[in-house]
């Protein structure tokens, strides 16, 4: 029975009773493939990418200096705060959709629609925008080796390059391509497609480490002051823009349906995931600052060129091919999470049905990965990587906002939940989360509200005209059912 503490409510506001929640299996379901350390690896690959191989060298050099640990330190224990809340959530709610499921439970229907509808936004762009930056480091790649590739398949509208005739690129194929190559491994199931990731991680993973312990050899001392060249607010906003490389494990939550043990497993994974990415963020940081002076640091290609100017070119190479791996299992963590939101507002009626009938083998979600693949690849190809960038983050932060504010609430509504893992000091830990976020979105450009507006209003439009009443918990509708 639902505690009276926290009735389901009704209209706009009803909510999914969190007692009766079950893997509803509507659409075919999703399979079980998926152990602590393979959702701990998903978690790592949606955490460390373009972070630490490009984002770290730019903000040593143009806001923090060998300060840029301090900046990723406040930036993960501020994402830990949010971190905490999602973990609670992941081992109490073992569903796909993450924050969307979330917010449905306990906030309210139009609020996780507004929270999913979102993030569909949210993270087809970033799957975007990681193709495009690969496609950068592929184009680089195919001029070393002395490829002459059309100009027409080198890039979007309007970003020529220097010695390119204006109007010659008329799409990135290969950002295209590569956005719908991930649909396919995701569509080949989630066993397989994440041993794919797993491997690349593993991959990854390596690059980095040697990274640390080759770089350690060649720091200087005296590299590191001043510490604070930009002072200590030139931590803060580093902070600020570092912020974007310390989560990912949002999407990996997106997962706990397929995972084989969901309650025990999300959370140390969640938690897992981001410790482990801060420590070599911090590691990374520390060496990289210390092997040359913060005000020659690339800002493009950091670890690169820190190693040819310390003669070690070859080790450089193999960094950038690094690069290339690390940031492509970004693609593949985002790819994923969107497509579990998809098919979980699907399931419950609020997006058509048909996008969330499952492989009858593969049990994933094929139509919805299609379409968000087709999606993200015509973003990719026709799309500055700028343009394409302004798309992402307000969404994410709203999302911590509030799975911060719903975990205060539960814990207070239904404290007699089981708990596989509690946020520790309740509420101020996630009150943290909800500060730092909302201090994050002033950061943000006034076109990055108007087109968050925009889209907003249409998403409100779909649910009105579409979503409330078509919706699993709408008494009226013939197709209603007990969740």
């Amino acid at each position: 029975m639902t505690s009276p503490s926290l009735q389901p409510g009704r209209g706009i506001f009803r909510r999914k009773p969190i007692d009766t929640i079950t893997e509803d299996t509507g659409g075919g379901g999703l399979q079980k493939s998926l152990g602590l350390w393979q959702l701990t690896a998903i978690g790592v690959g949606g955490i460390i990418g373009a972070g630490i191989f490009s984002l770290a060298g730019a903000v040593a050099n143009e806001k923090a200096g060998p300060a840029v640990l301090i900046s990723f330190l406040i930036a993960g224990i501020a994402s830990a705060a949010a971190a905490f809340s999602y973990a609670e959530f992941a081992g109490m709610i073992p569903k796909a959709g993450s924050a969307y499921t979330y917010g449905y439970a306990v906030l309210g229907e139009v609020v996780g629609w507004l929270i999913g509808w979102d993030l569909l936004l949210e993270y087809t762009a970033i799957v975007a925008v990681v193709a495009i930056g690969i496609s950068g480091y592929f184009n680089e790649l195919v001029g070393f080796i002395g490829l002459d590739l059309p100009a027409w398949m080198m890039g979007a509208p309007g970003t020529e390059a220097e010695g390119v005739a204006p109007g010659s690129y008329k799409i990135n194929l290969f950002a295209a391509l590569l956005c719908l190559l991930i649909a396919f491994v995701l569509n080949q199931g989630m066993k397989n497609a994440a041993r794919f990731e797993t491997i690349l991680v593993y991959l990854k993973v390596g690059v980095v480490l040697l990274v640390i312990v080759v770089g350690a050899f060649h720091i200087d001392a005296g590299n590191y002051n001043p510490f604070f060249p930009y002072g200590i607010s030139g931590a803060f906003a580093g902070a600020a823009t570092v912020f974007f490389a310390v989560f990912g494990y949002d999407a990996m939550s997106t997962a706990a349906e397929e995972s084989k043990d969901a309650q025990r497993h999300m959370p140390k994974a969640i938690m897992y995931s981001l410790g482990i990415s801060m420590v070599l963020y911090v590691l990374a940081c520390l060496v990289l600052t210390g092997m040359i002076p913060f005000a020659q640091i690339s800002s493009e290609s950091a670890f690169a060129s820190a190693f040819s100017d310390v003669g070690l070119p070859v080790l450089g190479a193999i960094i950038a091919i690094g690069a290339i791996l690390g940031i492509l299992t970004v693609l593949f963590t985002f790819m994923m999470g969107v497509t579990r939101v998809g098919y979980a507002m699907s399931r419950d009626g609020l997006l058509p049905k048909w996008f969330a009938k499952t492989h009858p083998v593969r049990k994933v979600p094929t139509r919805f990965t299609w379409l968000i693949g087709i999606a993200s690849a015509l973003i990719a190809g026709l799309l500055p990587i700028g343009e394409a960038a302004e798309l992402t983050n307000i969404g994410i932060l709203l999302a911590f906002v509030i799975v911060c504010a719903a975990v205060i609430v539960l814990r207070y509504k239904r404290p007699d939940l089981p708990r596989g893992f509690k946020t520790p000091g309740m509420p101020i830990v996630p009150i943290i989360g909800i500060v730092f976020s909302i201090w994050l979105v002033t950061f943000l450009a006034p076109e990055t509200w108007l087109r968050f507006a925009g889209w907003f209003a249409i998403g409100l439009v779909i649910y009105f005209a579409y979503g409330y009443r078509k919706s699993k918990l709408n008494p009226d509708n013939a197709e209603s059912t007990e969740q």
